[in-house]
């Protein structure tokens, strides 16, 4: 076991400065953070003064060392375009985005889990066909046109939900949100359902392709032969054993979520981290754009472990496979 998460922890390790090393390329190939900040009319010795002070004329490898050990305090240099802090920015906007997407991955689960049960134990019936196409539309269709449809009926016409915003939000040491107030759950359902509907669908199509495969196996017929009640197999052996192998997709997917909530910010300007990197990217506003990227790697590579520590536990196979050596 330690040594599974001591070999984890190293190539997480591997994975985010690799990550940070093509964050901290875009400092040095897109574009000139001295002539953001000075602007074209600056003068030769204004740009020189600048670059030594920014630590810009010291060879590659000595910024890099340095852009890490600011990195792991949090820093990431000024923002070009609003000229604060970046970890101010991020720490004024990761609380939207980070809400939005738990809501969307609870959305996701609670209902994509029990549609795809029921979806492969009820396979012929009219439900069950009607759950599967409205899945592959759920799948096919852009998340940005479900936005706009949803915020066409259920905002324009019905009048139900407020098409753009967060609502009202408290402040709790630091940390904002719009979960304690009516306003902010009533603004939040829209962009919510909108983020969790791709989601939701791949997950109950993927429960449903692992719950068949389950229910063909020996050992389900081995207990049906046992005089088991379809509800123990079905619930007790088939269910356990399908949440195995979806573990791992569904922990990348909820990963996703936070990652590519970029395009439900933008339909909805949700004050989140995906609506500050698009704005971040329309500027060149690069210290965003490399905070940006790290921080996503660094969620992406937690979700991971975490899911492959699970994997670990619930998983007996991978239990002896380690402990033989291989």
């Amino acid at each position: 076991m330690l040594a599974f998460i001591v070999r984890r922890l190293a190539q997480a390790v591997l994975v985010m400065v690799t990550v940070a090393l093509v964050a901290f390329m875009l400092f040095q190939y897109v574009g000139d953070p001295v002539v953001f900040i000075l602007g074209q009319d600056a003068t030769a010795e204004q740009v020189k003064e600048l670059r030594m002070a920014l630590g810009l004329d010291q060879p590659f490898f000595i910024q890099f060392y340095h852009f890490l050990l600011n990195a792991l305090q949090g820093e990431f240099g000024m923002s070009l375009r609003q000229g604060v802090k970046v970890s101010q920015l991020i720490a004024e906007r990761f609380p939207a985005t980070l809400e939005l997407s738990l809501i969307a991955a609870a959305l996701a689960l609670l209902l994509g889990i029990p549609m795809g049960v029921y979806a492969a134990l009820r396979r012929g019936s009219f439900v069950s066909q009607l759950l599967m196409t409205v899945s592959l539309l759920g799948v096919s269709l852009p998340t940005f046109l479900i936005g706009i449809l949803l915020i066409l009926v259920f905002a324009v016409h019905l009048g139900w939900f407020p098409s753009f915003g967060r609502g009202e939000v408290h402040e709790l040491g630091g940390w904002s949100t719009g979960l304690l107030s009516a306003k902010g759950w009533h603004h939040i359902v829209l962009p919510a359902v909108t983020l969790a509907v791709f989601q939701l669908t791949l997950i109950m199509r993927l429960v449903r392709a692992e719950m068949l495969e389950v229910l063909r196996t020996d050992y389900i017929k081995f207990a049906r032969a046992r005089g088991l009640t379809n509800r123990a197999v079905h619930f007790g052996h088939a269910v356990k054993n399908t949440l195995v192998p979806v573990m791992t997709i569904t922990g990348l997917q909820l990963g996703g979520l936070i990652a590519f909530a970029i395009i439900t910010e933008t339909v909805f300007q949700w004050p989140g981290m995906g609506l500050l990197f698009i704005q971040a990217v329309t500027f060149a506003d690069i210290p965003v754009m490399a905070a940006y990227l790290c921080l996503i790697a660094l969620i992406f590579v937690v979700i991971n472990l975490v899911v492959d520590l699970l994997y670990f536990v619930v998983d007996p196979r991978l239990r002896l496979d380690t402990a033989s050596g291989h």
